[in-house]
């Protein structure tokens, strides 16, 4: 390796290097989870087949797709691993336990969405290979979940959705989490625009807030269709 790619290298393993890994890859995941979220709200469309025909063009991008996954599954490993290690050198450093932490706002933003991060961050993983493996990796064509769209049998993803969503444990399972991932991007987005040095602090209440904004609207935005669908089979 040359010099300059050691120099590199060492200023990522920084302190300062794995907040900035932490905040680029938290900002790139957040436009995702938008993204997803907007997919979902497809299945509210007056048209039937609005998100079997969404699911069905993420699956004809074909290797483009493939690289997107790699791409996001790259994001997440580089996401949790520092900031695993950013937490456990916290808590390294640390002389008072979280007992006797009080939430003082101003100029530290210290709050419960700062202090459980890492548990909040943990949970929605656990929750995101459950979820994976429900609807990416469940039934599908081979399993009679199709569906038939201007002549083309395509998978019926939106009864998949439909099923899973009846039963009461993941219609309510999932907005827990996605309350948790609320309390995660609140203070996410904040400390990244913080980490990546695009903040002054006349611009730190405007941030703030709109990491307030993005995490309700995230949170409303995932909880709608799971309700939805568990109060209207009743």
């Amino acid at each position: 390796m040359s010099t300059r790619g050691k120099k590199r290298l060492a200023a990522f393993r920084s302190p300062v290097g794995k907040k900035i890994l932490t905040g680029a890859t938290g900002l790139g995941l957040t436009i995702f989870v938008l993204t997803h979220m907007l997919g979902n709200l497809s299945y509210l469309s007056s048209e039937p087949n609005a998100y079997n025909n969404y699911a069905d063009t993420l699956l004809n991008l074909g290797p483009l797709l493939y690289l997107i996954e790699l791409g996001l599954l790259a994001f997440f490993v580089i996401h949790i691993v520092t900031g695993i290690t950013i937490y456990r050198r916290k808590r390294q450093a640390r002389t008072v336990g979280y007992a006797a932490y009080q939430s003082v706002g101003k100029p530290s933003m210290q709050t419960f969405s700062s202090r459980t991060m890492i548990l909040t961050g943990l949970i929605v993983l656990v929750f995101l290979v459950i979820h994976l493996f429900s609807f990416k990796f469940g039934p599908g064509v081979a399993e009679g979940y199709v569906v038939e769209v201007e002549g083309t049998k395509i998978r019926d993803l939106k009864r998949l959705m439909t099923e899973n969503f009846q039963n009461p444990l993941y219609a309510f399972g999932y907005p827990f989490v996605v309350i948790l991932l609320g309390f995660h991007l609140r203070h996410g987005v904040w400390s990244a625009f913080q980490s990546l040095g695009a903040m002054n602090p006349k611009l730190t209440p405007t941030i703030y807030t709109i990491g307030v904004l993005l995490a309700v609207l995230v949170t409303v935005g995932f909880i709608v269709v799971p309700l939805y669908i568990y109060f209207s089979h009743l």
